[in-house]
């Protein structure tokens, strides 16, 4: 090879970029072996402090990191976790989908958001292929996908690790939730210490556990408060704030009407306030609204909406670190309770001069 050739081959090689460190190099530096550096890099438990140290120096000083497809063939699992919704709510979904990827990006796991119908047919198969196609060590599901008899049996005949938030069965299940039968009867409480005794309530979705547990703590507070469950008070909704429109107008057509109305959700008490406005009724003078979650909307419309606040972004979290314990440690894992808040704000007053609309 002439010199010529030779000083163009230097100065190509010279401009390439320095090759990336191996998990070897990760090891010789930390003085283990490669399958110890590995188990530490994977996050496993039985590896003592001063090692996983060690190990963890040298990640840092050689700028060392980890090639997602070879951690998937060491291990013989993907790093990946799925999470399944079917909720009209776009904020409730959106809160937990980033509590969840906050969780997975800590323990260095890819999570992959699937809407789901289930009320459509086939549901259950296109379960079946997204956990096959990719190859997900578990699922992690919201309601009502966390109720469905069909979903939970075949994840539990295919040994598919599963996490859930708000289940309606609580039974041998890890994942979060709230108590929300007394949070909807602390809310509808705090409306009866402010004098009302006529109050409406907005149901959620069918489907949902929330909706029962939420009627409960309604029903509750009303029979501590010695009056009597109104039919004509409930009307039906789907956690939409279209439903919360229509549920809103006919609550107050009622030839009487109540002077305060508990949705089910956020979205739905804003539909109640549209409803509200529509037809002249000014809140909370003549009409207290409260809803249920805390969501954005609940700041975003006016006046703002008492509601309880249900930590979404952090039932997300605690579910998917709980689903990736069981995962990586099976028979661990835990379904955790979290505190609920009530927040009072400007929908909620004292009951004023109230007549329907003529």
């Amino acid at each position: 090879m002439s010199t010529g050739n030779q000083e163009t081959r230097s100065k190509l090689q010279q401009r390439l970029p320095p090759k990336a460190p191996r998990l070897e190099d990760v090891a010789r530096v930390a003085g283990v072996s490669p399958k110890t550096a590995s188990r530490v890099i994977n996050n496993e438990r039985s590896v003592r402090t001063e090692v996983r140290e060690k190990v963890w120096a040298a990640v840092k000083s050689l700028s060392y990191v980890p090639h997602p497809s070879a951690r998937s063939l060491a291990a013989n699992r993907s790093f990946q976790i799925g999470l399944l919704y079917d909720n009209p709510s776009p904020g409730y979904v959106m809160e937990v989908q980033a509590g969840v990827l906050e969780a997975c990006q800590a323990r260095r796991y890819g999570a992959i958001v699937h809407p789901l119908r289930t009320d459509a047919s086939g549901h259950l198969r296109e379960i079946i292929e997204l956990v096959s196609h990719h190859r997900l060590d578990g699922l992690l599901m919201t309601p009502p996908v966390t109720d469905d008899a069909a979903i939970i049996a075949w994840l539990r005949a295919s040994h598919v690790r599963f996490a859930c938030i708000s289940p309606r069965s609580h039974h041998d299940v890890v994942g979060a939730r709230l108590d929300e039968r007394n949070a909807a009867k602390d809310i509808v409480d705090n409306l009866l210490r402010l004098g009302h005794r006529r109050i409406g309530h907005i149901l959620g979705h069918p489907a949902h556990g929330a909706t029962r547990w939420r009627l409960d703590g309604y029903r509750a507070a009303l029979e501590g408060a010695g009056l009597p469950y109104v039919e004509e008070l409930v009307a039906a909704g789907e956690f939409s704030f279209e439903s919360g429109v229509a549920a809103g107008k006919r609550l107050l057509s009622l030839s009487h009407a109540p002077t305060a109305i508990f949705a089910a959700n956020d979205d739905m008490a804003a539909g109640v306030l549209w409803a509200a406005a529509q037809s002249g009724i000014e809140v909370p003078g003549r009409l207290s609204i409260c809803g249920f979650d805390d969501m954005p909307i609940s700041q975003q419309v006016w006046p703002p909406l008492t509601t309880v606040r249900q930590p979404c972004r952090l039932m997300g979290q605690i579910a998917a670190q709980q689903l990736i314990e069981a995962i990586e440690k099976p028979g661990s894992g835990q379904m955790v309770v979290l505190p609920y808040e009530l927040c009072t704000r400007g929908s909620t007053a004292p009951p004023g001069d109230f007549s329907p609309p003529g």
